[in-house]
């Protein structure tokens, strides 16, 4: 009985896309699904409920700024169009919109069920709570409801934006608090579980943080190290910048943590060993570029050997930095491989941003570096193509100078 009811409800997701659903199936929103007056509609329609919406903010929603003749006469033919629809959908013949003293809202004889909604009942609940494990059970439940921003396709819209920002703000709360809980019960498997999904809805808040305590708490400490690897790549491809100070800390916390077994030297050396020669650049990640350059700074106190550090731009036919698009990405693939093609095995490479490598050059001169810049040139621009890479070159000077400085 209770499955019945359920599906002669409207099952209406809001959060992290829209979709209406009756009886399974499909009547508006979808992934692949354009954004349209009948989607604006029910979208301000379900989300107000019995509270309703009037006329004048219906209008300014589905006409905007556009010069209609007769506005009233659009919004009568968009609610006539949204009729027949409902009913080809499959839902019971009625007045699914009704009206009362200016205001019109959807009737309740189809109830209507919004992620939204939930979520934030379930917030309310979790607030109420007296028990810590019952808060814990509600705060958990609501994290795992929300799933993503409040209609994201329409942010641009003040009043979805304002309505995002407060969710995603309940949502942050929410995935703190649990954790905090999970931390003082020393549950770290449900604790990871919760890191992993808040990062895969909310990318690049630092969630990835809790993961890597619970990681560690666990002595899980081959797979903190990777997803350290793994989270600071992405943010310098994506976000073009380094994750927060405090996931950075938490990679020195790896180290104290880290507890090696006894092993005979040649055992450990043919660990650290490259299980085969490669004649291109060291293609490296950020945190072992940064390691690298740190080290070859203390080197150059006693070598007396000079080191540059070349940064590799792609930029557009007027000499502007790219910044996005399948293009810049094809392209970036192409600038690594002609990049690590270009200079010796000895020198590490490793992705800055979006169209953006850096490279350190040991042991060479500035003329040199004019060399390698011809030589990547001519591996990456092919024909009449109009996009090139524009270079940056910086002596890199050994720590006790730069202190005396």
């Amino acid at each position: 009985m209770e499955k019945k009811m359920d599906e002669e409800m409207l099952q209406v997701r809001m959060l992290g896309g829209f979709s209406v659903t009756y009886k399974g199936i499909q009547i508006a929103g979808g992934p692949k699904a354009r954004e349209s007056q009948f989607a604006y509609l029910m979208q301000m329609l379900l989300y107000h409920g019995r509270k309703g919406v009037s006329r004048r903010e219906l209008e300014e929603v589905l006409f905007g700024e556009r010069e209609v003749g007769n506005v009233h006469h659009s919004l009568r033919s968009v609610l006539y169009n949204a009729r027949k629809r409902l009913q080809k959908a499959g839902l019971p013949d009625m007045e699914y919109i009704c009206q009362e003293k200016g205001q019109l809202y959807w009737t309740e004889k189809i109830p209507a069920e919004t992620d939204v909604k939930k979520f934030k009942e379930l917030c309310q609940l979790a607030e109420e709570a007296k028990e810590p494990g019952e808060r814990l059970t509600y705060l958990l439940d609501a994290c795992y409801c929300y799933s993503g921003d409040f209609l994201p396709q329409q942010s641009g819209v003040i009043w979805i934006a304002q309505e995002a920002r407060c969710c995603r703000k309940m949502f942050f709360s929410c995935v703190e608090e649990a954790a905090e809980f999970l931390r003082m019960q020393e549950d770290w498997q449900r604790m990871k579980e919760l890191g992993v999904y808040a990062s895969r809805i909310s990318p690049f808040a630092d969630w990835e943080t809790i993961t890597m305590e619970a990681l560690v708490s666990m002595g899980w400490m081959s797979e903190a190290r990777k997803l350290y690897d793994e989270t600071v790549e992405d943010y310098v491809r994506e976000q073009g910048f380094r994750p927060s100070r405090k996931l950075m800390e938490l990679l020195e916390q790896l180290g104290d943590c880290m507890d090696h077994q006894y092993a005979v030297l040649d055992a450990i050396q043919s660990e650290l060993t490259e299980e085969e020669r490669v004649d291109s650049g060291y293609l490296c990640p950020w945190p072992v570029f940064q390691g690298i350059y740190q080290m070859e700074r203390r080197i150059l106190e006693r070598s007396g050997q000079s080191v540059y550090l070349m940064l590799c731009t792609i930029v557009d036919s007027k000499g502007n930095p790219m910044e996005e698009g399948n293009v810049l990405e094809e392209l970036s693939k192409r600038l690594e491989t002609a990049v690590c093609s270009s200079v010796r095995h000895g020198d590490a490479v490793t992705r800055y941003g979006k169209g953006q490598y850096l490279v350190l050059l040991v042991n060479t001169t500035r003329e040199d570096c004019s060399v390698v810049q011809k030589r990547i040139n001519s591996r990456f621009l092919v024909g009449r193509q109009r996009t090139g890479i524009k270079y940056y070159v910086s002596s890199v000077v050994c720590q006790t100078n730069r202190q005396k400085r």
